[in-house]
């Protein structure tokens, strides 16, 4: 059986996950990591991506997570998100509808067209539809 490490997964609004793991793989803004107990202390931060973890039962779970920062610690990994969905939370008609829209005005290409933003919701879109 594999040793646990504790996942505490929290955004401005709530805590979402508050649980012993067997492992986290999550979204680096320099790549994709991986953890298990034991892991050597860092901190980094974390773009729009998928977290993935292995709960006590072994079973994978995944999160979508909207960029934030990452403690991992030997016996504890700290995700500090801006906005963080799991996965049965995700309102697949709504993502849709955002991929859509963005796509739209990435497609548009006018000059009052804010592009990163418009990028930003693309991503965000992509990633739910990806993991739901």
């Amino acid at each position: 059986m594999a040793e646990k490490l504790f996942l505490e997964v929290v955004t401005p609004q709530k805590a979402i996950v508050s649980e012993e793991v067997e492992s986290v793989v999550a979204p680096g803004s320099e790549g994709e990591f991986g953890v298990l107990k034991g892991h050597t202390t860092f901190l980094t931060s974390l773009k729009i991506g998928t977290l993935q973890y292995k709960d006590a039962k072994g079973k994978e779970r995944y999160l979508f997570i909207n960029g934030g920062f990452a403690e991992v610690l030997p016996d504890k990994v700290t995700i500090l998100a801006e906005s963080a969905e799991r996965r049965q939370d995700i309102d697949v008609g709504r993502a849709t509808k955002a991929k859509e829209r963005a796509e739209k005005r990435l497609a548009e290409k006018r000059e009052d067209t804010d592009l990163v933003r418009a990028e930003a919701a693309l991503r965000r879109a992509v990633h739910r539809l990806k993991i739901k």
